[in-house]
């Protein structure tokens, strides 16, 4: 199993400006916006396409190409475990690599908010510079908005990434077969409540950080290793595990057995849940991964996966069935059955 190479953070004093927070003028397209741009982010994310500082960037494709686009509008902007920095970042290599994709290119624009302080702002940047360097992508293009005081919450940004497909990734809910297995990559809930938490003002033993991470390289490992037999991957984002099975039940028009028992929630996460009464299986995740698998190849995978190095609450919580087709029944611990309902509404606003 490969594991992810040991990345080296960089760090960068923030440039001496002469303004300490962003005014409508940096929105402006002029003066202000031009020095926001030379003196923070085009020295800090440069390389070869961005260097033309053009509207768009001309890339050389060829083969199967992914594209994936995402806005991000997380409240707070920073939480335990990371930032909407990296999260943006984050999160547009993982739609990329759920896709069977490697990343290469990522557009990046800010809508900011009149009054965001400067060194906030640099912050982010750095966060998304080095969720950059970790992941391998490049930023290539990207625009800059300013919103007045008060309409923007900060910032929000937007990002469309481009990867190549891997040549064995035959993915989707159209490969899905009765008897294949439904494995989750990690312990369920921990972006939510991480972000929750200081919302809440909720305190534990330890921390609850998020789980934001980039997840491509053991998703193209799992590629090489079993091809065909990985039915297809989806990240649980905004409406959690129990969201993205009812999506891959609906379109595959096959049911879903899930174990409750083997269902991966750590006891602070849990307990945290319990408090705010919230169900971990709706809750936000930002680092972890469902795939539908091979039954025979079930166990394999699940052992890659429990040796990478996220990789340790990975488990097998449920078989794709011909029964009750369009429909997720849980199999509960103290015994018995129910169907997983959908969620109406937004269980967690502003979480991702």
């Amino acid at each position: 199993m490969t594991k992810n190479k040991p990345v080296v953070r960089f760090t960068c004093p923030m440039p001496q400006t002469d303004f300490d927070t962003i005014t409508i003028g940096h929105g402006s397209g002029g003066k202000l916006t031009r020095r926001l741009l030379d003196t923070m982010v085009f020295p800090l994310l440069n390389n070869e396409w961005l260097a033309g500082q053009g509207d768009g960037a001309v890339l050389n494709l060829h083969g199967r190409m992914a594209v994936s686009t995402d806005s991000f509008v997380v409240s707070p902007v920073f939480f335990p475990g990371g930032d909407i920095g990296d999260l943006a970042i984050n999160g547009t290599v993982n739609d990329l690599a759920m896709c069977g994709a490697q990343p290469d290119f990522i557009s990046l624009s800010f809508i900011l908010e009149e009054g965001l302080p400067i060194t906030e702002l640099w912050e982010i940047l750095l966060s998304i510079r080095n969720a950059c360097d970790a992941a391998g992508v490049r930023v290539i293009t990207g625009d800059t908005k300013v919103v007045e005081r008060g309409k923007g919450d900060k910032i929000f940004i937007n990002t469309t990434g481009i990867g190549r497909v891997h040549h064995g990734a035959k993915l989707g809910e159209a490969m899905v077969r009765p008897g294949d297995k439904v494995i989750v990559s990690g312990p369920l809930a921990r972006h939510g409540i991480a972000i929750m938490s200081i919302r809440k003002g909720l305190e534990f033993e330890t921390q609850i950080l998020s789980d934001t991470r980039p997840l491509h390289e053991i998703c193209r490992s799992l590629l090489y290793g079993y091809g065909g037999g990985i039915r297809m991957f989806r990240d649980p984002t905004r409406g959690g595990v129990a969201t993205v099975l009812h999506e891959i039940a609906d379109k595959a028009r096959l049911g879903i057995d899930l174990d409750e028992k083997h269902i991966p929630v750590e006891d602070e996460v849990a307990g945290a849940c319990e408090m705010l009464g919230l169900d971990p299986m709706y809750v936000a995740n930002e680092g972890l991964f469902i795939t539908i698998v091979d039954d025979g190849l079930a166990a394999d995978i699940l052992g890659d996966l429990q040796r990478w190095e996220h990789g340790a609450g990975a488990a097998i919580i449920g078989t794709i069935t011909e029964n009750h087709p369009g429909t997720v029944i849980l199999n509960s611990a103290i015994g018995g059955k129910r169907v997983l309902p959908l969620i109406t509404g937004e269980q967690l606003p502003r979480i991702c």
